[in-house]
C-alpha cells in the first residue's frame, strides 16, 4: 500500500526572500525537489511542499536553511542564490556565509560548496593537499587561486604547475612547438584562475621570470622545491612511480597540492594510478589533507552534475553485475 502523501507550508517572509530562493525561471525550486524527493509549488512568499511525512518534515528543514541563506542575501543586496549554494545546503546543512575564502589584490573568491569550503581550508593548515573529485567541482581552479593568493603576499617564492601532459606516458614530441607550447594547454583551467586573481601583466611577468613556472612531470625528477606551491592536476593518470617522484620533490617552506578524478583514468594496461595508490597509502599519515568531491559540488552548468550522477550509476550498476 503506497504511503499517504503530506503537505506543509513554509514561508519564505517576502516576494523578494522567496525570488532568490526559487532561483531564475525556478532552477533551484528544480534542484529541492530532486534531492530532497518532493514536490515544492510555488506560492510567494509560501512554498507548499507535498511527499511522504519523512520527506516533507526533512525538506521542510533544509528549505529553512536555504530560505534563512536568501533572506542575509537580500539584507545586503549582494550576491545570488545559485543551484549549487542550494544542492549544498541540502547536502550539508551549512549556511554560505561560513564559507572560506581566498584573497589578492584583484579578487576575492568565496566557496561555492561547503567541500570547497573545506578544500580550501585544507590548503591552509596542511602541507600536502589532494583534491578528488569529478570535473567541474573547482579542485584545479582553487588551487591554482590559493597559489596567486600565497604568491601575491610573500608565503611563497614560486608555483610550479604540472600534470601528465596528453597521457601518463608524456608523449608530447609530436606536439608543436617548445616544451612550454606543448604543455600550455593542458594546463588551461590553472592559467585561467591565476588571471581570474591576479593582473594579467603580473601573470605574464611572474612567468617571464620563472616564479610562475609550467612543466611536465617528468621534468621534475631530480629537483627540490623550496618555499614553492607545487600543483599536480590531472594526477588520476600518474604512475605509481611518478607520483612517489612528485612528492617527494618537497622542499622547506613548500606546499603540495594534487587534483584529480578517480573515476577518469586513462592509464593503459591496467596500470595502477597513482592518485589511487597515494590515497591507499597516505591516507592516514599526518599533515597530509584528503577533500573528496561529488556530483552535488559541480559548479558548472546543471547539466554537468547530472551528467556525473548518471555515469556514476551506470559505473554502480557495471560494478554490481561483475
Amino acid at each position: 500500500m503506497a504511503e499517504t502523501l503530506k503537505s506543509r507550508i513554509v514561508d519564505a517572509g517576502t516576494n523578494d526572500i522567496a525570488q532568490l530562493v526559487t532561483g531564475v525561471a525556478e532552477t533551484n525550486i528544480a534542484v529541492m525537489e530532486d534531492l530532497l524527493n518532493v514536490t515544492i509549488y510555488n506560492q510567494s512568499p509560501e512554498f507548499k511542499i507535498v511527499g511522504t511525512q519523512e520527506d516533507v518534515d526533512n525538506a521542510a528543514r533544509a528549505i529553512g536553511l536555504i530560505i534563512s541563506r536568501a533572506g542575509e542575501i537580500d539584507k545586503s543586496g549582494k550576491g545570488d542564490l545559485g543551484e549549487a549554494d542550494v544542492a549544498s545546503l541540502i547536502m550539508h546543512g551549512e549556511k554560505k556565509s561560513s564559507m572560506s575564502k581566498i584573497t589578492t589584490k584583484k579578487a576575492t573568491l568565496t566557496a561555492q560548496t561547503v567541500t570547497q569550503s573545506k578544500y580550501i581550508e585544507a590548503m591552509e593548515k596542511h602541507d600536502v593537499v589532494f583534491g578528488l573529485g569529478p570535473a567541474g567541482t573547482g579542485k584545479t581552479y582553487l588551487a591554482a587561486a590559493f597559489g596567486a593568493a600565497g604568491l601575491e603576499r610573500g608565503d611563497f617564492e614560486r608555483i610550479i604547475l604540472t600534470r601528465p601532459a596528453v597521457e601518463a606516458g608524456e608523449r608530447l614530441g609530436f606536439l608543436p612547438g617548445d616544451m612550454k607550447e606543448k604543455v600550455d594547454p593542458y594546463l588551461r583551467p590553472l592559467y585561467d584562475a591565476l588571471y581570474d586573481m591576479m593582473r594579467y601583466e603580473d601573470v605574464e611577468k611572474l612567468i617571464a621570470s620563472k616564479q610562475i613556472e609550467i612543466a611536465p612531470l617528468a621534468f621534475m625528477r631530480g629537483r627540490t622545491m623550496k618555499r614553492t606551491v607545487m600543483i599536480l592536476d590531472e594526477a588520476q593518470n600518474t604512475t605509481a612511480m611518478q607520483m612517489k617522484m612528485f612528492l617527494t620533490r618537497m622542499g622547506e617552506g613548500s606546499k603540495i597540492i594534487v587534483t584529480g578524478d578517480p573515476t577518469q583514468v586513462d592509464l593503459p594496461n591496467n596500470q595502477i594510478s597513482g592518485l589511487m595508490d597515494a590515497h591507499n597509502i597516505l591516507k592516514n599519515v599526518d599533515g597530509i589533507s584528503f577533500t573528496e568531491f561529488t556530483d552535488v559540488d559541480v559548479v558548472r552548468h546543471k547539466m554537468v552534475a547530472k551528467i556525473v550522477r548518471a555515469y556514476d550509476k551506470a559505473g554502480a550498476a557495471k560494478a554490481k553485475k561483475t
